[in-house]
């Protein structure tokens, strides 16, 4: 992923809406508590391994819609997120994961059931499309296999995350004044989901970068890492809808993810995947849930 550590680089040197406060960095990083590296427990075997694996892509392949979280109807407790994954927990605990023919079958109506939302919500028609390629994909390439299609990485987290962002139910690449940015969200968080799921362990897990999203850099502007232009910060406090693509969500979240490389730098011994999550969770406390995040509308995120 240097590529895209480069182009993030890049942008950030040129941005006119996102700056990354190079000098809040070194202090910032030691206030961050990481989790602890454990020993790396047994991995699955067998129809386990097979179930886990697929359970993981399923839900990663739609783990996106955040710019129509606020549409949803949400379960109590439960972020939009949370409301999808448990529809789909509650469906595997009755029946057990989707097989990839079962997801080319998959339409709105479906997952609006699973959900807990209306058929005609955007986000169920999104949804099913992204299942619908995840299953024939799975199906074509490999034989039905989940776990055929993760060993077909060679153990190596960055070349699974590069051939599952090749599949349209998982694409992500960004352009920005000539620099191309393969952010690849969904396809490296399903790297990092599927080594925490004991399905494989990756010799260089620690080559991804963060999970660009809209809570992280939601968590570096408040604590002071990137500061956003005020014209920016009013558009998001008015919760007006930030269009993906466009030079200030690009810049959101290359310059975050380029914050998170100087992060993990200034924390030897740490990766962008640990420090990613640290953030993550940093952003389901109330101070950071009571201002409005960037929302853009897209597959993405």
């Amino acid at each position: 992923m240097d590529d895209l550590r480069r182009a993030c680089a890049q942008v950030a040197a040129e941005a006119r809406h996102v700056h990354v406060v190079a000098e809040a960095i070194p202090a910032y990083a030691a206030t961050l508590t990481l989790p602890e590296r454990a020993p790396a427990p047994a991995p699955l075997t067998g129809a386990a391994r097979e179930h886990a694996a697929a359970s993981v892509l399923t839900l990663d392949a739609i783990n996106f819609g955040s710019g129509w979280f606020p549409t949803l109807r949400k379960r109590p407790g439960l972020s939009g997120y949370g409301t999808v994954a448990a529809g789909l927990a509650e469906h595997e605990a009755r029946h057990g994961p989707f097989t990839a023919a079962a997801l080319t079958r998959l339409g709105p109506e479906d997952l609006g059931r699973l959900t807990g939302q209306d058929a005609e919500h955007p986000l169920m028609t999104l949804f099913a499309a992204s299942l619908n390629d995840l299953g024939a994909r799975v199906a074509s390439d490999h034989g039905g296999g989940f776990a055929r299609l993760v060993d077909g990485a060679g153990g190596s987290a960055v070349s699974f995350a590069r051939a599952l962002g090749r599949w349209p139910c998982f694409a992500d690449c960004s352009r920005l004044n000539g620099h191309v940015l393969p952010f690849l969200k969904r396809a490296q968080i399903a790297a990092a989901d599927l080594a925490r799921a004991r399905v494989v362990s990756w010799a260089d897990l620690d080559r991804l970068t963060m999970f660009a999203d809209n809570l992280v850099p939601h968590v570096l502007r408040l604590d002071g890492v990137l500061r956003f232009a005020p014209a920016l910060v009013a558009r998001i406090e008015r919760e007006e809808l930030i269009t993906h693509g466009s030079r200030e969500e690009v810049e959101i979240r290359a310059c975050a993810l380029h914050a998170v490389e100087a992060i993990t730098a200034a924390r030897p011994g740490s990766c962008a995947a640990e420090v990613d999550q640290r953030l993550w969770e940093r952003g389901g406390g109330a101070a950071y849930k009571a201002r409005p995040r960037h929302r853009s509308r897209c597959t993405a995120y």
